[in-house]
């Protein structure tokens, strides 16, 4: 039995390393492709012999990438004001019905769902209205899964595409996905990696950090109403 649990134990540890590789090495490709120019890009470096750092310089030089993160940020962070706004009223008046809402009125109605219904009953015994209830009462409550939702949102909107490359047309209001996809070469017939992925990398170490920070946040909001007391 002894014997048989080390095995087990081995090889779930093994599972472990091997997702936890297959997870972080393309982030960890993007940082070493970023520090590579011409045709060391083309060479298998896992820690490139000389640094070229001019990428990142270059990436803010030749277009107002700096303006593009800050469209970004304004735009993600009005996308998050806006739905979590919508979605705490939305997941109070629709706490029966899921999985026909987008995810951050989904993630809400979850923990709405498992607030008391004994303080929601003594706000209308005291005369509170509806929305009293939502800021006053259950707000309060609400911040772990404020900030799942929050935060999920957040990304979703920093990365999104599709109607960033439609609905921009100068590169001063571009976000940072489009203008990534669009940085380009010497010619049309050159794509420069490295300083595509140093701007990958650049726009994605923020998101990073925020994961860190807020991981505790994430998961017991996540984990919200998964178990019945």
């Amino acid at each position: 039995m002894k014997a048989r649990k080390i095995i087990f134990t081995s090889l779930f540890y093994l599972l472990v390393t091997a997702i936890v590789v297959y997870t972080i090495f393309p982030f960890y490709w993007a940082i070493v492709s970023s520090l590579k120019e011409g045709s060391a890009l083309y060479k298998i470096d896992f820690l490139p012999p000389k640094p070229e750092w001019g990428n990142y310089t270059a990436v803010f030089k030749e277009q107002p990438f700096g303006r593009n993160i800050l469209n970004s940020l304004v735009v993600a962070t009005s996308v998050v004001a806006i739905s979590l706004a919508l979605s705490v009223t939305a997941s109070y008046a629709l706490s029966y019905m899921i999985l026909t809402l987008p995810f951050t009125t989904w993630v809400l109605t979850t923990f709405m769902r498992e607030l008391p219904k004994e303080l929601e009953e003594a706000a209308l015994v005291d005369g509170a209205k509806p929305l009293t209830i939502i800021t006053k009462v259950f707000l309060p409550l609400l911040w772990p899964a404020l900030a799942t939702t929050g935060l999920l949102a957040f990304i979703a909107a920093w990365n999104e595409f599709m109607f960033a490359i439609t609905f921009t047309l100068s590169n001063e209001r571009r976000t940072v996905p489009v203008a990534i996809a669009l940085i380009s070469g010497a010619s049309r017939f050159e794509l420069p990696w490295g300083r595509v992925m140093a701007a990958s990398v650049i726009v994605t170490v923020p998101l990073v950090v925020l994961v860190l920070i807020f991981q505790r946040r994430i998961v017991s909001g996540l984990t919200a109403g998964a178990v019945k007391g």
